[in-house]
């Protein structure tokens, strides 16, 4: 289901959540947020952060075929990897794509970065990579 509300932005660059997204989010006061923005669509994406979420950006490049995102999916999957935001796209159709995520090793199998990365390197469908920590 989808919610939508208009807000405004006050003089400091400030919005109000609506109370009703903040409802259906989970969203409550001194929690965390993650906030991607889309400088192309300009879009922003609003993420509720678990308490104590060990958040890491990912970037691949992929191959561009049937099954190849959810190979990756499933495998972070099957090491407890908690997808918190995803956006993928086709760069060049049926040869390569790209996908930008974020996620939360937080609960998972994967400790640190460098596990993640070897994880990453080890699927067949991944060209090229990049992972980095996202600092509260």
């Amino acid at each position: 289901m989808k919610i939508r509300e208009l807000v405004k932005v006050d003089s400091k660059g400030r919005i109000t959540i609506p109370m009703i997204i903040r409802e259906a989010l989970d969203i409550h006061e001194g929690m965390t947020v993650l906030l991607i923005a889309d400088k192309e669509k300009k879009e922003i994406i609003l993420s509720p952060v678990p308490e104590r979420a060990k958040l890491v950006e990912v970037n691949l490049k992929v191959e561009d075929r049937p099954g190849a995102l959810a190979e990756i999916t499933r495998t972070f999957a099957e090491k407890g990897v908690d997808i918190i935001a995803t956006r993928c796209m086709v760069i060049k159709r049926g040869e390569i794509g790209e996908c930008y995520m974020v996620v939360d090793l937080s609960k998972s199998l994967i400790t640190n970065t460098a596990e993640l990365k070897e994880l990453i390197s080890s699927l067949e469908p991944v060209k090229e990579y990049r992972v980095s920590e996202i600092s509260p």
